[in-house]
């Protein structure tokens, strides 16, 4: 399974590494105290990636209790790939700006990944698994409502499972911040895209929102961020663009990563920490501040919201590419 699994404590790296893909847990010898080093270089290894035309349909289960905010985000984030949704003129750069990236991403047809994301459709779930879940359970509940056609069959889609915060799910705050991962639906005998990830408010906002939430056991004397839209939904955000840009490149775990195909590295992964120009080791980088908030972002979104988006690896230069 492509799980994001950490052992590492390391602050300035808990962050990215709690999202990187994990099932192996974290060599200590890759930790290192750069975050820009060329040991992660992404490779392609010769698999299908998510490249039709249109666009990566995103079909969102909303498991448990969320706040109207975090929803309102959230979906203000999946309208953002669209240029024409809300964004004000001239504004950059954009959640779009910053696929574009990911767009140069090809397969071996030279087909590139697809040019936006849209979020399709929405269900809510209250508690029907209860509020501690195994991963394996996630699995065949996207499975099942595939194969029961509430949700529909759609091999260019990601099945996205968002947990509230008052839901354990397994690894989820214990070194993970959210895993993608594949099923085959028996109808079809296709494999699909699925994903999990949490709200980390209370259970572990330093580490799966950072730098917007500091870990307890982290260097004196930092400061976290003011996050735009909410420590709990900007962590899920920053967490949700990390996950579909791996589950985009590497949906079956023979696209594009480094290392190990059962711990690998990936389009996001491979830049950990990094979200603006000059980041280093427990800083994030320079971004952009809102003048009345305060808050930090580097992203314009749909409906006049601000995002803070992580870098990606940019194949053309063989580095970590932040938005700007």
């Amino acid at each position: 399974m492509v799980t994001m699994f950490l052992k590492s404590i390391l602050f300035p790296l808990i962050f990215a590494l709690a999202l990187a893909p994990r099932s192996q847990g974290v060599n200590q010898s890759q930790i290192q105290p750069s975050l820009a080093t060329t040991f992660n270089e992404i490779k392609y290894h010769g698999g299908p990636l998510l490249t039709k035309p249109n666009s990566i349909n995103i079909y969102l289960i909303w498991y448990g209790a969320f706040s109207r905010n975090d929803r309102s985000s959230i979906t203000d984030f999946f309208a953002s790939f669209n240029p024409s949704k809300g964004l004000v003129p001239h504004q950059e750069p954009t959640v779009a700006t910053w696929w574009k990236t990911i767009q140069t991403y090809k397969d071996k047809s030279g087909n590139s990944v697809s040019s936006t994301v849209k979020l399709v459709k929405q269900i809510g779930d209250v508690y029907s698994l209860g509020k501690n879940i195994k991963r394996a359970q996630i699995a065949n509940y996207v499975k099942h409502k595939i194969e029961t056609k509430v949700l529909p069959f759609d091999s260019n889609g990601i099945y996205l499972v968002l947990t509230s915060r008052d839901v354990i799910v397994e690894r989820f705050c214990m070194g993970s911040c959210g895993f993608h991962d594949n099923i085959v639906v028996s109808t079809k005998r296709t494999r699909l895209v699925y994903a999990h990830i949490g709200n980390p408010l209370v259970q572990c906002p330093g580490l799966c929102a950072w730098p917007y939430s500091l870990p307890a056991y982290g260097p004196a004397g930092q400061q976290a961020l003011v996050a735009p839209n909410g420590v709990g939904a900007d962590g899920m955000v920053m967490n949700i663009a990390t996950i579909i840009a791996g589950a985009t490149t590497n949906p079956f775990k023979n696209g594009y990563f480094q290392g190990d195909p059962l711990a690998p590295l990936e389009a996001v992964t491979a830049c950990p920490g990094i979200f603006g120009e000059g980041a280093y080791s427990g800083y994030p980088g320079n971004l952009m501040v809102d003048k009345i908030s305060k808050a930090s972002y580097n992203a314009y979104g749909a409906n006049g919201r601000k995002f803070l988006l992580p870098a990606i690896w940019e194949l053309t230069s063989s580095k970590c590419k932040v938005i700007h």
